[in-house]
């Protein structure tokens, strides 16, 4: 490990721990951290512009900074103003988190670090030990509040550091990794309550995922909201009859976004396991008429009370998905009009690229555009949302069936973002169809994990090369303002910010800045380390404005490869943080 290092003015030595590398300053006069102060609920709700606290900045999923010295004008001057190399070992579809000019950073390797968001310096860094026979891999997001900066491991841990110095204050075990269960994404703090979905629940465990509520100051579990239905109940009969241990599935991707005025955290669930649906038992419908197979809460948006846990509501937009289409993701909160009324709207796109907007007081059902292109939905009830399914696309135990998109989706975890300068919804995306191959179970062999399908990947037919784009929707008519395409995938979430800029990353290693009315590119970086699969953000330091995004360890998305295997990447290079300024 790292041991006594010189930084740029700052002489920091290492803290003995068994766990922890604390890095501190010998000329604490200088150090920025010094002057950190605490986050409260007020600031969660509405943070400074220059800090970026929670995984898509705000409580509504947004993703969008108020920050404008960068702007349409001057952004074609913008430069690299430091970088920081990370751990190797693991893809890290990271966002970093920034609170008063310090910018933290989590690893795949579980290296967790402060650093000064002006100069790139190192300040602390600590270290959770992950067991031996758990791979590396980053989480996508973490959180910050009051003196705490909260992390979830890939072993299905929740631990809180001291945000000044690094020093752990809590370690909660909230699910065994023996068993598969693991963190994918962070946890989002609403009204004092750590908020955390569980993943990796395709192991054959019964009874899927679920969303815990821990407190803050302990990391005691308050609540838990299972994912998978259960009980005599409408939607615990809606497992075709199916017993708990034969329920897998429904895992808790991402955490979601939360309503202060409500209370409530809007959170969406994947799909169910195996993906066929004959070998997960979901067909032949049962004859019982109290008994559906509509898999709940599989592929649904829950509205989860934050200080009880209560499900107050939940709404299934895809029902039985036998092709990995889940509608996993951020959900974004907006007031805008539909048919001429003030709606408050929770507004999610899947897999399969359609958005879908709902009443987030109610859960009723608003409206649905369709973006990129796709053959498995063949229609949409105006009214209900309810979908018609195209038969053809099903996957059928000894047939190859033809489906766009593939599994990945048009749409994936790379988030949407929106603008209320714009009123305008920026979406990455990606155009692509599979061959799909159902992997039956041999005679008497037990399920015990995995989707049990093979996706051959393909491009479009009727596409014209260019496989990746980012999509400008306005949200007040749901109209197309205007569309980006290029050859290679768009691989990272968008970021909108008030100068006008839309920044993007994509698999060829190139970050751009596209305009926020026009989609036209105003600047674009020289290829960087490897492909940009992660989650960019803005932020202010020392009074100036830097945009940083994370470049990946070797490629996360490398089932992209066959659609552009002129795209070659770098097997070894580390993860690496970029941060552009415009210059002095």
């Amino acid at each position: 490990m790292m041991g006594t290092r010189k930084l740029l003015g700052f002489l920091a030595i290492a803290a003995s721990s068994a766990s922890l590398l604390s890095m501190q300053t010998a000329m604490a006069q200088d150090n920025p951290i010094d002057s950190l102060t605490p986050v409260t609920d007020e600031m969660l709700a509405d943070p400074p512009d220059g800090d970026w606290l929670m995984w898509r900045r705000t409580y509504d999923g947004w993703g969008y900074s108020p920050l404008d010295e960068i702007n349409k004008d001057n952004v074609g001057d913008l430069q690299l103003a430091w970088a920081w190399g990370m751990s190797p070992g693991g893809r890290s579809q990271e966002t970093p988190l920034v609170h008063d000019g310090i910018l933290y950073l989590q690893n795949s390797s579980h290296l967790i670090q402060a650093l000064d968001g002006a100069t790139g310096d190192l300040i602390w860094e600590y270290e959770y030990e992950l067991p031996d026979d758990v791979n590396p891999s980053g989480e996508r997001s973490k959180a910050i509040y009051d003196d705490k900066l909260i992390i979830a491991t890939r072993d299905a841990h929740l631990i809180a550091l001291d945000a000044k110095t690094g020093q752990l204050i809590w370690d909660k075990q909230v699910a065994n990794y023996e068993h598969g269960f693991a963190f994918s994404s962070g946890p989002i703090v609403a009204n004092g309550v750590v908020v955390q979905g569980m993943t990796s629940c395709s192991n054959a465990q019964p009874g899927g995922c679920f969303f815990t509520g821990h407190d803050v100051d302990t990391g005691e579990e308050l609540w838990r909201v299972h994912t998978i239905a259960r009980g005599d109940t409408p939607e615990g009969n809606s497992w075709n009859g199916l017993p708990l241990e034969s329920r897998h599935g429904a895992s808790a991707w991402i955490t979601g976004s939360y309503d202060p005025e409500q209370n409530l955290i809007f959170a969406g669930v994947g799909q169910p396991y195996p993906w066929n649906v004959e070998i997960a038992g979901l067909t032949p419908p049962s004859s019982d008429p109290n008994v559906t197979n509509e898999a709940l809460y599989t592929n649904s948006t829950l509205a989860i009370d934050v200080t009880t846990g209560e499900l107050e509501w939940y709404h299934q937009y895809l029902e039985t998905d036998s092709l990995d289409l889940d509608y996993a993701y951020e959900r974004i909160l907006v007031d805008l009009p539909f048919n001429g009324e003030m709606r408050q709207q929770v507004v999610t796109t899947g897999k399969i690229g359609i958005i879908e907007s709902l009443d987030r007081t109610t859960g009723e059902w608003l409206w649905a555009q369709e973006t990129a292109p796709q053959n498995v939905v063949l229609s949409i009830d105006p009214d209900t949302g309810e979908k018609e399914i195209n038969p053809e696309v099903i996957p059928v135990i000894g047939e190859t069936t033809f489906n766009c998109p593939a599994d990945p989706g048009a749409k994936a975890w790379q988030a949407t973002a929106y603008s209320p300068r714009t009123e305008t919804l920026y979406l990455p995306t990606v155009e692509f169809c599979s061959n799909t191959t159902v992997n039956p179970l041999d005679p008497g062999e037990i399920y015990t994990g995995g989707g049990l399908q093979t996706f051959a990947r393909v491009p479009h037919p009727d596409g014209d090369g260019n496989i990746g784009q980012v999509r400008a929707i306005n949200l007040t008519d749901q109209s197309e303002v205007w569309q980006y395409r290029q050859y290679a995938p768009i691989t990272s979430s968008t970021l909108p910010t008030a100068g006008g800029v839309v920044f993007v990353g994509s698999l060829d290693r190139k970050f751009m800045a596209l305009d926020d009315e026009t989609g036209e590119v105003l600047w674009e970086s020289g290829p960087l380390s490897n492909s940009l699969e992660s989650f960019p953000i803005s932020y202010e330091a020392g009074g100036k404005q830097y945009v940083a995004v994370v470049a990946n360890w070797a490629s996360g998305l490398g089932r992209l490869a066959s659609l552009t295997p002129d795209i070659r990447l770098p097997a070894d290079n580390p993860a690496t943080l970029y941060v552009f300024a415009l210059p002095d």
